[in-house]
């Protein structure tokens, strides 16, 4: 799923409530010590486009574990309000994940990979060097009704090829309730989708009234989704649409529900420590690296001239306002960026497939790293 904001800001992103010197900006703290995150709503596209609520990333936390990017929608009926139509846009230095509770998406990407996003199903697509791909709610889909999160990569796995992995989890239980572990190993569950950092990932149901206490890993942070009915974690009420968020320490997470059913996303893993920058669809280490992500996206589109240092700056018969392929993808066959990474980084693509979604403008105030 794409960042679609017409003006994203640049963000620093470190571990727990480091991110702006405290916690603020629709972030309250409980008297457990439990952080709990307002979510905002975001339009993806036009006039009549599907909004999402978005926890993460907020300027007082920006990171839980490796998980830097959570989008909640629905239930949204298409037959109303209009279809998911989110046009090609790339991503790097990440991976997506993403997980319905109803309706289907259909996916393509530029490495090849076409999938079918179904509920109770796992579709993790690792962004890696660099892809471009396309989501589109399928036709049959009345009802849409899920979430997207992105995990950031560590320094040393960022550059792997890009793939798209798929997974569709037993479902586990317990007295009074239920879970689909999709990503880690919890509650005596394990996926076999591989991360590049240890990363935990379930949907919970709780029956009215259940108690369900998950062991973890103390070194872990994690937050819960509240997706329907109400729900505590740590004996912090977590609102609807809100994420809940507990910091490294416990061994043991306590999940409640209250007088209705719970249906929840729980999130964790070890923390990244590591300083990232956010931008748009894309993860980088500084602002440069970020504006060269955009300027080689924006060439292969065919949205910008190339730049110095990209391959196709030498073809002088190159043409604005088409994406790399054809006879132009076959002479650049092989080539690659001044650093070194492989040509194209996002332009392979199926002639005809989706118009592009072109990057904005980089702001003009960027994050700084502290000294």
């Amino acid at each position: 799923m794409s960042n679609t904001e017409r003006d994203p800001q640049e963000q620093l992103c470190v571990n727990g409530s480091q991110a702006s010197g405290g916690l603020r900006d629709g972030v309250a703290v409980a008297e457990s010590g439990v952080e709990v995150l307002e979510p905002r709503d975001v339009p993806l596209g036009g006039p009549r486009a599907m909004n999402v609520r978005r926890t993460l990333p907020q300027r007082a936390r920006s990171l839980v574990g490796a998980w830097c990017f959570l989008d909640f929608f629905g239930p949204h009926d298409v037959t109303e309000f209009g279809p998911m139509r989110i046009p090609r846009h790339p991503h790097t230095g990440l991976a997506t994940v993403s997980w319905l509770f109803s309706g289907r998406i259909d996916h393509l990407d530029s490495a090849g990979h076409w999938a079918t996003v179904r509920p109770g199903e796992l579709a993790l697509m690792n962004a890696g060097r660099g892809i471009s791909h396309s989501e589109h709610s399928a036709a049959d889909t009345t009802m849409l009704h899920g979430a997207q999160l992105w995990y950031a990569f560590p320094d040393e796995h960022r550059f792997v090829e890009p793939s798209l992995d798929a997974h569709r989890p037993e479902t586990v239980a317990g007295e009074g309730w239920e879970a689909k572990v999709f990503l880690g190993e919890l509650l005596g569950s394990r996926s076999p989708a591989r991360t590049y950092i240890p990363l935990t990932g379930a949907e919970l149901r709780l029956e009215p009234g259940a108690v369900l206490d998950i062991e973890v890993p103390p070194g872990h942070e994690h937050g819960l989704l509240s997706v329907r009915g109400a729900v505590r974690l740590h004996g912090a009420d977590i609102p609807a649409d809100h994420l809940g968020v507990v910091g490294a320490g416990p061994t043991v997470l306590r999940v409640e529900a209250g007088a209705e059913p719970v249906l929840a996303l729980l999130i964790g893993g070890e923390p990244l420590d590591e300083q990232i920058v956010m931008w748009w669809n894309f993860v980088g280490r500084s602002h440069e690296e970020v504006a060269a992500y955009r300027a080689a996206y924006q060439a292969e589109m065919g949205f910008e001239t190339p730049p110095p240092g990209s391959p196709m700056s030498v073809r002088t018969d190159a043409a604005l306002g088409a994406p790399v392929q054809g006879e132009l993808r076959e002479a650049l066959a092989g080539a690659t960026y001044e650093d070194g990474l492989p040509f194209p980084q996002f332009g392979d693509f199926p002639p005809g497939q989706d118009a592009p979604l072109p990057a904005p403008a980089l702001p003009t105030a960027r994050m700084k790293p502290r000294g």
